[in-house]
């Protein structure tokens, strides 16, 4: 199957500043490519020269088959963008955002439809700036989707949103992906990655030095699974340290936590408890999360 998206050592620097240096990757049809990293590290400069948006200095770039570079125009049909900086002036109404967007392409798809699939029927006549942070996205995220583009990129999309708007917004994004569509997603969040992305590159310092699924990413730092639960009741370490899933149990006040591979502990470690009647509560399991990937491949903290 060929790359919707196909990038060949991509350079981009300003003045002595390299934003971008040497990149290469593909992306598939009909999948949320995540490009993750700190603020700073070429993400936007990235997304920026797939979309055409940025001449880079050096490499080759193919979007749909298409050169976004010399065939802009071509390409601008095709794809949706939300930008990082997207704003609509203050007293825009929804409606009008949605109808002015339309008049940009050359096909496009009825816009109110848009505004109840992306819950803004009853912001119809809202202005923008009435609007809260997640209904702005999700508008956003509509007038992208205007000319039914193949591809959406979508550029830190949920940077100020609560927790709430931003679980939320997570669920539009995975929508936009089970229509068929190949979204490409900008984020510094590592949790937001790892849960809406099939593949993901981690970029720092203009470089990208991670390129998996999440779950392959995972593994590659950390095979290890943790079971932590409370006892209730008499327990002796004996009966999960003698098995052959567990590496490692260990005890910190009330709570017992069992170490061991991941592919097998969980299952082992319960059924030792339940054959041995021993009743716990709050039994749950920890991983190493894309974030602590990030972390151990940089030896840093992520830069806000």
């Amino acid at each position: 199957m060929n790359p919707v998206i196909s990038v060949n050592h991509l350079h981009k620097a300003y003045g002595t500043t390299v934003a971008v240096d040497d990149i290469s990757f593909n992306v598939a049809p009909g999948e949320i490519f995540g490009i993750v990293g700190p603020n700073g590290a070429g993400k936007s400069t990235t997304v920026e020269s797939i979309m055409g948006l940025r001449e880079p200095d050096s490499g080759n770039v193919s979007v749909l088959g298409l050169n976004p570079h010399t065939q802009r125009s071509a390409v601008s049909q095709r794809i949706g963008i939300q930008l990082q900086q997207a704003a609509l002036p203050d007293r825009m109404k929804v409606w009008e955002a949605l109808d002015l967007y339309s008049s940009f392409y050359t096909n496009t798809i009825p816009w109110e439809p848009l505004l109840e699939e992306w819950g803004l029927g009853d912001k119809r006549n809202a202005r923008f700036v009435n609007l809260s942070g997640g209904q702005k996205q999700r508008l956003f995220i509509a007038l992208a989707l205007l000319n039914d583009p193949d591809v959406v990129f979508l550029d830190e999309l949920t940077t100020g949103l609560d927790p709430q708007a931003r679980r939320s917004t997570w669920d539009l994004v995975a929508d936009i992906r089970d229509r068929g569509k190949t979204v490409v997603l900008v984020t510094h969040f590592m949790d937001e990655a790892e849960a809406l992305c099939d593949h993901v590159a981690i970029i720092d310092h203009g470089n990208i030095i991670a390129l998996d699924t999440p779950a392959r990413l995972i593994e590659q730092v950390d095979d290890e699974l943790r079971v932590t639960f409370e006892v209730d009741g008499p327990f002796s370490a004996e009966i999960l340290s003698s098995l052959p899933q567990v590496s490692d149990i260990s005890r910190s006040g009330r709570r017992w936590t069992a170490r061991g591979d991941a592919r097998n502990l969980l299952s082992a470690v319960v059924i030792a408890l339940e054959q041995n009647a021993v009743r716990v509560t709050n039994l749950q399991t920890e991983r190493a999360s894309l974030e602590d990937v990030f972390i151990t491949l940089t030896g840093r903290q992520i830069r806000a």
